[in-house]
């Protein structure tokens, strides 16, 4: 019984399977204007049955990338929210850990 390596090998110097097997690179994806323009950071009670809400407003990017930015800063912090028209909301009292947050990652952030 042959070893898997011994068997890539023997591929390998055969011609079979090129030696350097590795994918061009592609291009960056192009990324929107979404650092560009700045976010407002508020946090808001209403409506939530008294539970506070930090609220992110502002975001000029794709649907994506909002909820992508939204899906980071949820792992980060540890805690649930969503991202829907434009904004994401955090759970919870959060504002000044999302300002950093964003601020770490370039966005542009008021509070």
């Amino acid at each position: 019984m042959t070893d898997w390596k011994d068997a890539l090998s023997a591929l390998k110097e055969s011609g079979e399977i090129p030696v350097d097997n590795t994918p061009d690179p592609s291009p960056e994806p192009v990324k929107s204007d979404a650092r560009r323009s700045p976010l407002h950071v508020v946090t808001d009670r209403k409506g939530r049955k008294g539970k506070t809400a930090t609220i992110i407003e502002g975001f000029a990017g794709t649907d994506e990338e909002l909820e992508e930015l939204a899906r980071t800063l949820k792992n980060r912090l540890g805690t649930g929210g969503s991202a829907r028209g434009g904004e994401i909301l955090i759970q919870g009292d959060r504002k000044n850990d999302v300002m950093a947050l964003l601020k770490e990652a370039g966005y542009k952030v008021k509070g």
